[in-house]
C-alpha cells in the first residue's frame, strides 16, 4: 500500500486516539501537505519538534494497528466486496451488484 494512503487510513481509524495537538500537527503535515517549517512557524515550535511529533504519531498509529488490525480488516473486506461486485457484473446479478455498491460506498 502506498505510504500516504496507509497514513491516511491509519489516521482515519486511530486519529482520535492522538491528543488534540498531535491531531492538529499530523493532519496539517500529512493530510494537508504543509511543510514542517510552515507548521513550526505557525505553532511557534521548532521544525525538529514538528518532525519528532510526526514520527511519534506514526509510531503510535502503527502500534494501534499492530494490536487491533482494523485497517487490515477494512482493506480485506473492501477487496472481497470488490470481487463480489466484479462477479455480479459477469453474471448480470443486479440485486447483488446494488448491495455490493452500497457496501463499498459505506466503506
Amino acid at each position: 500500500m502506498e505510504k500516504i494512503v496507509e497514513q491516511t487510513l491509519l489516521y482515519d481509524f486511530y486519529g482520535e486516539l492522538l491528543t488534540e495537538r498531535q491531531r492538529q500537527v499530523y493532519a496539517t503535515v500529512v493530510l494537508e501537505d504543509y511543510s514542517l517549517s510552515e507548521v513550526a512557524e505557525e505553532l511557534g515550535i521548532s521544525r525538529q519538534g514538528v518532525h519528532d511529533m510526526i514520527k511519534r504519531c506514526n509510531r503510535a498509529l502503527e502500534e494501534y494497528e499492530d494490536k487491533l488490525h482494523l485497517v487490515e480488516k477494512f482493506v480485506h473486506i473492501r477487496e472481497k466486496v470488490r470481487e463480489i461486485h466484479k462477479l455480479t457484473r459477469k453474471y448480470n446479478a443486479c440485486d447483488i451488484e446494488a448491495i455490493s455498491n452500497e457496501i463499498l460506498e459505506e466503506l
